[in-house]
């Protein structure tokens, strides 16, 4: 008896570790590489996962905000993918940093010129943007992501405060507070190669740490329900 409730428990937490380090449901979201300051420049990630077993997702179509319009914004290309930038005249001029616009970049699309992101990966699309507000703490995108059967998921959904999260909601990039006085919005954006370099490697270290758990927890559930199944043949043999 006590033999089989070591294997049981084993088997039991082999599968945990293999289910903590599986990846938590994704949607398409937004994320600076290194640190999004006010007042400055970032590269920004679209990330899209493939959420479906039998299409791939073949259209990345970006809104970008019109309240807080961007002047500057420079997709990075990107293999097996083209790109185009829409400009168009805003709602009404925008005064950014002691200049006055009409028009800005409303949206941003990609197409797959080959089979796209196919079940099981995701992509990321690079864009590099700013002026970033001053006035704002965060940026909202709105994206449609078309399949190759057709389908299309809108990321539109605006999260609202106290409601829990939306099915489908909209990337959200977050801003942080400009530098205290004596360092420029600029100063900390040349930063984010460093800090997303360190990211990228924190990131790899915790990837392995749970590829390392996964594989011991699975040795070790194995070894437990053998050590159950020989203990019970020498019970029956005794």
């Amino acid at each position: 008896m006590k033999a089989s409730r070591i294997a049981a428990a084993a088997a039991v937490a082999g599968s945990a570790v293999v289910v903590l380090s599986s990846p938590a449901f994704a949607h398409v979201s937004v994320q600076p590489e290194g640190t999004a300051v006010k007042g400055g420049y970032a590269v920004v990630d679209f990330k899209v996962p493939n959420e479906r077993d039998d299409a791939s997702t073949t259209k990345l179509e970006v809104t970008f905000p019109t309240d807080h319009p961007l002047a500057s914004v420079m997709p990075e290309p990107i293999s097996g993918w083209t790109v185009k930038v829409t400009k168009s005249k805003l709602p009404k001029p925008a005064e950014m940093h002691g200049e006055t616009i009409t028009e800005a970049v409303t949206k941003v699309t990609w197409t797959a010129t080959g089979k796209g992101v196919e079940p099981g990966y995701f992509q990321k699309f690079p864009v590099s943007v700013g002026m970033l507000p001053t006035d704002a703490d965060q940026l909202v995108f709105k994206a449609l992501q078309t399949y190759s059967d057709k389908e299309v998921v809108r990321w539109i959904e605006v999260q609202k405060d106290g409601a829990e999260e939306p099915e489908n909601p909209a990337p959200v990039l977050e801003l942080a507070a400009a530098p205290a006085s004596g360092a420029t919005a600029e100063d900390a954006s040349e930063k984010t190669e460093n800090t997303a370099a360190d990211t990228t490697t924190a990131a790899d270290s915790s990837d392995t740490t749970a590829r390392v758990l996964a594989v011991v927890g699975i040795a070790f559930g194995a070894a437990g329900v053998a050590y159950g199944v020989l203990a019970g043949r020498r019970r029956t043999t005794v």
